[in-house]
């Protein structure tokens, strides 16, 4: 609700008749204005989608001088579904790139996934974006030090669904202080081998968790994230994608989901909207 305040707050005091683009960040329950911009964004046409109505249409009557009123214009309840927008990045056309990201746009493309569990939608999302959650196989942690507590319930997951987890030595450390057992690789600049990225290229490693501690391709972790781009091994760079990449992980072993047209998650949007408020016909 104050993020939903905030915007409202904005789009008065900027007298924004139309569509509005902010973007925030959150940090300790602490809301950050990253920037505003009076005009439409890539977010439209997924909002869009995501709640069934044209938005665009909308605010395009606006400035033409039709009220939100008049068109009949509201804030939407649930709709039922979960949609995650998920960035393509072009990494891939750029070998030997460290793939950290930062608040900076680097993303040549989003795709959306829809589904009534989370999960299962940010796996669709996932899929669509070309990254494909392992089945099976090994797994690559190496996390900073303030990361490591959040790691270990996704670490003992992991190793509960069959996965083989390597670490470097700080994180094994951390958790086999908690129980688990993991094998340890020797960072690459001690040149001991097999290293991680030889276990990348033989297909013994077929995901990787990494929390940056330094950038630069020259590094050992800017080596591992650019030869995961490289083999197209997904990668992991937040604690908060490691375990939405862990639920999809498990929904994808289930095997329990489907796919349905935008209509039928509108029409159950319609189902849950009150009778007396009617929502747009996209």
């Amino acid at each position: 609700e104050r993020v939903k305040d905030t915007a409202r707050q904005l789009a008065r005091s900027l007298h924004v008749c139309g569509l509005m683009n902010v973007q925030m960040a959150i940090k300790d329950d602490d809301i950050y204005i990253i920037e505003v911009n009076p005009r439409a964004s890539r977010t439209i046409p997924f909002v869009g989608k995501a709640k069934h109505v044209p938005w665009a249409r909308v605010a395009a009557k606006a400035m033409m001088g039709v009220s939100l009123s008049e068109q009949g214009a509201r804030e939407l309840p649930d709709t039922g579904a979960f949609a995650v927008k998920a960035p393509v990045f072009p990494f891939q056309k750029f070998p030997g790139v460290d793939f950290v990201l930062g608040p900076e746009m680097r993303s040549t493309g989003e795709v959306m996934g829809i589904d009534i569990s989370m999960p299962v939608a940010y796996l669709k999302a996932m899929l669509a974006a070309g990254v494909k959650p392992p089945r099976e196989g090994g797994v690559f942690l190496s996390v900073r030090i303030e990361d490591r507590p959040a790691i270990i319930d996704i670490t003992r997951s992991l190793m509960a669904m069959g996965y083989k987890v390597y670490t470097t030595e700080g994180t094994g450390a951390e958790l086999r202080r908690h129980g688990m057992k993991t094998t340890i690789l020797q960072k690459i600049k001690v040149k001991a081998r097999p290293n991680v990225l030889d276990l990348m290229a033989d297909g013994q490693i077929a995901m990787v968790i990494n929390t940056p501690t330094q950038t630069g391709w020259q590094t050992d972790e800017g080596k591992i994230r650019a030869t995961a781009v490289r083999l197209s091994i997904p990668m992991v760079t937040t604690t908060t994608a490691a375990k939405a990449m862990l639920r999809s992980m498990e929904a994808l072993r289930a095997g329990d989901w489907g796919v349905a047209a935008l209509q039928d998650y509108a029409e159950m949007a319609r189902e849950r909207t009150p009778s007396d408020q009617p929502i747009f016909s996209s």
